[in-house]
């Protein structure tokens, strides 16, 4: 993925560079808005991360100018500007998201793969499979740069396979899917074309076979092989390792530029001085005014949170500098003398989070390494953690029945025995599904990642680890908001399909809302109050965008989380849905772990965001 940073804070800048290459992203960096405006003209960007205050043309005029030409690519803003009627006009002219400086590393990471997943989802442009690509936008297939000429019967064969990768077609649904019902061929056509499919892909430089052939089911891409493994990212046994959040990045970054900090302090010193004297001329006001930005927006992201509360107060005073009065300037003489005290102070590097546990929980712990659990029972009185030992899956099973633990943590493999610890994963949550379950594991593929999270597990923590890194993921899933008691709507005219996601979230401790009559919504919103609704698209009457519409147009309810249901996935639909203000979509027929995973994850974020709120309000 290559991103797009505009942004003329240096120290900001390089530390953003590193971090987000730190997480496999490429990086072009523009200083200001005119060169940001012409590269993102000039080159193909996933996202544009933008800051607002920027020389030459400033981050939101460079929006809207990209915005007009047809830009269609997502925008992130990121600023100090934080009122309701910035974030309002960054939005209004073109903005994705918007995060607010000073912010934190992981959040801003979580936000740009959100946006990034959303661009796959509305406009994947182009296809890849190691070095074959499929740009649907040109309707070109190249290997290594180098056209294939395909038939359009073999160009949507390729694109089939390449936009459902898991799936297997048999002949008569590749047929229901590529020819209507006056012109389809016979069965045997297919194989013919997938067969003529392949030897073109072979003449064109792919060198690895790409469908594979399920027999007595049908036809199914193959994995994609992996060439950009570099040796750095290597083990000793040659195994790749896995893609861990680098966040010593930003720290390595700190230490190479906490001067950078110093140097912007001395231009609020010399305000200072000027400011005292009497002389303050506006040059040095909007040099000083410049660096005052800069320090709220990025002191806090590297280690000094409260260096950003202080340069924000002395941003304030600048903007007004010509009304101060003695008592004011005398309070920026003390801020700005406190900021260089600030500097002082060792800064706060990014660690683990850590957590406060108020309480004695149960922790069953299902692994087979004997070392590792040891330790982990010797250090859990100091975690308060009472800790029980599994070392096969019929023990686990036994403890289980005799007392439900408060979490579990749970290894994948064990060689003595044919059964997976995902069967087990599957029973517990089937059985529990409240008690949070941390896969904890040496094996690291995708797939082995996609089956633990759609059957319910809250964390996958690779091996090896350190035994503090498992308590702090212990400690994260303990901690973590409830959804018990949450409120669920959900709007559906099929009372089938209504019964059937009721059926599915209830067990999860959900309170679900079921509304056959869309035309009665309102209604019963405002009686159930429910923290998150589902929306079927396709409705008489009233259909699901314009009851989204309603929604997002309300002060009250304007935040309420939103997931659609859609049996029309295509571009031009999702853009519909998402243009109406939904959060998330899932796909008919809808898979049981997928609604429960998505809807959980919705209401614990927007109940995580509700306290982030409350906890600033009251500082």
């Amino acid at each position: 993925m290559k991103i797009l940073l505009v942004e003329d804070d240096i120290l900001l800048s390089t530390a953003l560079f590193e971090l987000l290459s730190a997480n496999r992203y490429t990086i072009d960096i523009a200083s200001n808005g005119q060169a940001g405006l012409e590269l993102a003209i000039s080159a193909e960007y996933d996202l544009i991360l933008l800051d607002w205050l920027i020389p030459k043309l400033d981050g939101i005029s460079l929006c809207r100018q990209l915005r007009k030409q047809g830009y269609r690519k997502s925008i992130l803003l990121l600023t100090g500007k934080n009122s309701n009627a910035d974030i309002i006009a960054g939005l209004d002219a073109g903005a994705d998201d918007y995060v607010i400086k000073p912010f934190d590393p992981e959040a801003l990471l979580a936000r740009i793969r959100s946006l990034l997943r959303r661009n796959e989802a509305i406009s994947p442009s182009k296809l890849t499979w190691g070095n074959l690509c499929l740009n649907a936008s040109a309707g070109r297939v190249t290997c290594n740069d180098q056209e294939i000429p395909l038939t359009a019967t073999e160009y949507n064969l390729l694109e089939l396979f390449l936009q459902n990768r898991d799936r297997i077609f048999s002949r008569s649904a590749i047929l229901d899917r590529l020819w209507g019902f006056d012109d389809a061929p016979t069965e045997s056509a297919v194989t013919t074309h997938i067969k003529d499919l392949r030897k073109k892909l072979k003449a064109g430089g792919l060198t690895e076979e790409i469908l594979e052939t399920v027999y007595g089911m049908g036809y199914r891409i193959k994995p994609a092989p992996n060439h950009s493994i570099s040796a750095v990212e290597k083990n000793q046994d040659g195994k790749k390792k896995p893609g861990a959040k680098d966040m010593a990045s930003v720290n390595r970054v700190l230490e190479r530029f906490r001067n950078s900090f110093g140097g912007q302090v001395v231009v609020l010193e010399q305000a200072k001085t000027a400011l005292f004297a009497g002389n303050l001329n506006q040059e040095l006001q909007q040099q000083a005014l410049g660096e005052a930005h800069k320090l709220a927006g990025s002191m806090g992201s590297f280690g000094y949170p409260e260096g950003s509360r202080l340069a924000r107060k002395i941003e304030h005073l600048l903007l007004k500098y010509s009304s101060l009065s003695p008592e004011q300037i005398s309070d920026f003489s003390q801020l700005v003398t406190a900021l260089r005290q600030e500097l002082t102070k060792p800064a706060v590097t990014s660690t683990a989070q850590s957590f406060s546990i108020n309480q004695t929980y149960r922790v069953l712990v299902i692994d087979d390494d004997a070392t590792l659990t040891e330790q982990l029972q010797a250090e859990a009185e100091s975690w308060k953690i009472r800790m029980k030992v599994a070392p096969n899956l019929a023990t686990a099973r036994s403890l289980f029945s005799l007392a439900t633990p408060d979490a579990v943590l749970l290894d994948l493999s064990f060689p003595t025995t044919e059964e997976d610890g995902l069967i087990l994963l599957s029973e517990i949550t089937q059985r529990s599904p409240n008690t949070p379950v941390i896969v904890f594991t040496g094996r690291d593929t995708l797939t082995d990642r996609l089956t633990v999270s759609r059957l319910g597990a809250k964390q996958f923590l690779h091996k090896p680890a350190t035994t503090e890194q498992i308590f702090q993921a212990i400690a994260r899933v303990l901690t973590q908001p409830k959804t018990s008691e949450a409120k669920v709507l959900i709007v559906d005219d099929d009372p089938v399909i209504l019964a059937g996601l009721s059926a599915l979230l209830t067990p999860w401790g959900l309170e679900v809302t079921t509304l056959s009559q869309p035309q009665q919504f309102w209604e019963v919103l405002i009686a159930t109050s429910p923290d998150l609704v589902v929306l079927d698209l396709e409705m008489p009457i009233v259909n699901g965008l314009e009851l989204c519409q309603v929604v997002r147009q309300d002060a009250q309810w304007g935040d309420l989380p939103i997931l659609v249901v859609t049996a029309h996935t295509d571009a031009e639909s999702l853009q519909q849905a998402f243009a109406a203000g939904a959060d998330d979509f899932i796909s008919k027929p809808v898979l049981g772990p997928e609604l429960v995973t998505r809807v959980l994850s919705r209401i614990q974020r927007m109940r995580w965001r509700s306290q982030a709120w409350k906890s600033k309000e009251c500082s």
